[in-house]
């Protein structure tokens, strides 16, 4: 699985003009189900975020997790994470799961968050939608199971 996650201030995500999901300070989740990911690849990504130290303490450093500060995510499925461009100009996608492996994975990588005490919401999995985020820092993160 790939997933770019970005620290916010807050995120929202629209579909056709209305809020399907939003979150204060915490996580937008930009997450990528790749061909052959297991629930096994999920729960080692989701596990890992819900840990990674990118929040600032009251030193200023890099030393809290999303669980230490009680923070909210945003998940918003996105399959051109999978985007190849080695070739020619136009990306290929084909790395990407098939839609309804990929909703699956998903779904699961949303629970998870939630089963670990997570403030969860999600973008509209298939739909075309507007993000809007305030990043803070900024700190933005790329994260792939496979790599």
């Amino acid at each position: 699985m790939r997933a770019l996650i970005q620290r916010v201030h807050n995120a929202r995500v629209e579909v056709e003009g209305a809020i399907v999901g939003q979150t204060g300070p915490g996580l937008l989740i930009l997450l990528c189900a790749m061909a052959g990911d297991t629930e096994a690849e999920a729960e080692k990504l989701i596990t890992k975020i819900t840990k990674l130290r990118i929040f600032k303490d009251e030193a200023g450093k890099m030393n809290r997790s999303l669980l230490d500060i009680g923070g909210g995510a945003l998940v918003v499925s996105q399959f051109t994470l999978s985007a190849d461009t080695s070739r020619g100009n136009r990306p290929g996608f084909s790395a990407a799961a098939p839609p309804q492996e990929g909703e699956a994975l998903y779904l699961h990588a949303v629970d998870l968050l939630r089963g670990h005490g997570v403030a969860t919401q999600t973008g509209q999995f298939g739909a075309d939608m507007d993000v809007h985020l305030v990043n803070d820092g900024p700190v933005t993160i790329w994260m792939d199971t496979s790599a």
